[in-house]
């Protein structure tokens, strides 16, 4: 999100550099958390900046979905002014697409990447989260993540120019590699990934190609841990396995990733030996299409904040907030979401860590605006208090896991398959914004549902694209 160049103070000849009249809300991103903010403090007596390097609020948990192409990017993204145009309209909202380069804490103001100054009198940081390759960022060429609409339209063109380029190998060897896809990282966004290019591969494009059967393609996921979805129960973690391995993908856990090349993936795992002891053996998987779903690392604003205010960060960069999401120090600044490292106070004496989902995301956006109100009238903010309404996975079609908790109870049920499958569909179209994405999300849905075809399966011509992202032919290792 940000750059850490060193913040100004230098006054700024423009509107938003001095102090308006009413209170100033600041919402830097407009994720969940930040969106809910805007939406919370739309009826209040204060003037509200909303600062978003891009266009568009984008529903993360169906970014995947582009990037398999079964859905379009409209259908989980819309135009930040169109989302806010009733706020806008009340004429206390403004709306600016810009880059955050610091955050100036002593004179209250955040400064732009073009040096544009903006004062606020009150601060809320929602600046998400991006990847992290555990300080091999040379892996990022070869193993792009998904966080950005960008993001998933690389993976979406690496994988379909992967089925492209084997149709034209004719040596089987080289081919081989091309109908090998790899993702790292078994959470739910890797196990979505490798159950639905799983999918793509023994439904979608079977009877699309001539000289080679793209149902011999192979799907791995790779998991340092014991199991995939680490977060769910044992038996859980356990069928979605199960799931994952009937629709065609390998799982390989216990495997830690410890290269990753342009002609494949390095990577170690426990052995037991004829003694009886174990120890690292390593293994090489040849592949030119690799997924990384294994790291997340916080927005360089939280950096940025760091050096202005002194703030605590955490090992993955996220800002360490007090009970009411502010920081230490300065009561007037409030981090959101997955840039947070938070706590739910519930239970007081037993704070518990709130997990970096889309629902913890849009609390904390609503009661950093609770409490920002609060504040206005001269009252005490209050803590955080995270209800976790349960999680789900989905690993393809009529696949999945959920655990969810009833509410106002301490029961919690666990299920699988199709039932899960329908309830994951369920949820995921009602949190969408906008009856039109609902709508397109239900027909592309049950068109491939239906016929198991995946309607988006387009990219730009990558000659039209920046020169490193053309697709370059390789050989044979160097």
């Amino acid at each position: 999100m940000a750059s850490s160049a060193p913040p100004s103070t230098a006054p700024a000849s423009n509107a938003l550099a001095v102090k308006p009249g009413k209170p100033r809300v600041v919402i830097i991103g407009c994720g969940f958390g930040g969106l809910e903010a805007a939406k919370a403090l739309s009826h209040a007596e204060v003037e509200i900046v909303v600062i978003d390097r891009t266009n568009h609020h984008l529903f993360q948990p169906l970014l995947y979905q582009v990037a398999t192409a079964g859905l379009p990017a409209p259908a989980i993204a819309g135009p930040i002014r169109h989302i806010l145009r009733k706020q806008i309209a009340k004429g206390n909202l403004t709306v600016l697409m810009g880059e955050v380069s610091s955050i100036d804490a002593a004179s209250d103001c955040v400064v732009l990447d073009d040096g544009e100054h903006i004062h606020f009198d009150h601060l809320v940081l929602a600046a998400g989260a991006t990847h992290s390759y555990f300080g091999r960022d040379d892996w990022a060429k070869y193993a792009p993540g998904l966080k950005t609409l960008g993001d998933a339209f690389s993976i979406r063109r690496r994988v379909l120019t992967a089925f492209e380029r084997a149709e034209r190998e004719s040596d089987p060897v080289k081919r081989e590699p091309w109908l090998t896809f790899a993702v790292v990282g078994a959470g739910p966004t890797g196990v979505e990934m490798a159950g639905t290019l799983a999918e793509i591969a023994q439904q979608t494009l079977s009877a699309e190609f001539r000289r080679i059967d793209s149902r011999m393609a192979r799907v791995i996921l790779l998991e340092g841990a014991p199991r995939v979805l680490g977060t769910f129960t044992e038996d859980l973690s356990q069928r979605a396995q199960e799931q994952l391995e009937m629709l065609g993908a390998e799982v390989l856990a216990g495997a830690k990733v410890t290269n990753i090349t342009a002609f494949g993936i390095h990577y170690d795992v426990m052995e037991k030996q004829a003694d009886g002891s174990s120890r690292a053996v390593s293994h090489f998987l040849p592949t030119r299409t690799v997924i990384w779903a294994a790291g997340v690392a916080a927005s360089p604003l939280g950096k940025a904040l760091a050096k202005s205010t002194g703030c605590e960060l955490d090992r993955a960069g996220r800002v360490v907030v007090q009970p009411d999401l502010t920081i230490p120090g300065h009561p007037n600044i409030y981090v959101v979401g997955d840039l947070a490292s938070a706590k739910s106070y519930e239970d007081p004496d037993n704070p518990t860590p709130v997990p970096g989902v889309s629902p913890g995301a849009k609390q904390m956006g609503r009661k950093a605006a609770f409490n920002i109100l609060r504040r206005l009238k001269g009252q005490d903010s209050l803590a955080f208090r995270y209800f976790d309404y349960g999680s789900m996975a989905t690993i393809g079609k009529r696949a999945a896991v959920a655990m969810i908790d009833i509410p106002f109870t301490k029961k919690r049920i666990r299920f699988s398959g199709f039932a899960a499958w329908l309830f994951w569909l369920f949820v995921h179209v009602y949190f969408l914004i906008g009856f039109r994405n609902r709508t397109v999300v239900m027909m592309d849905w049950a068109w491939a549902y239906f016929t198991s075809q995946r309607h988006a399966r387009v990219f730009p011509d990558p000659h039209a694209l920046e020169p490193h992202a053309r697709v370059v032919r390789v050989d044979t290792p160097e």
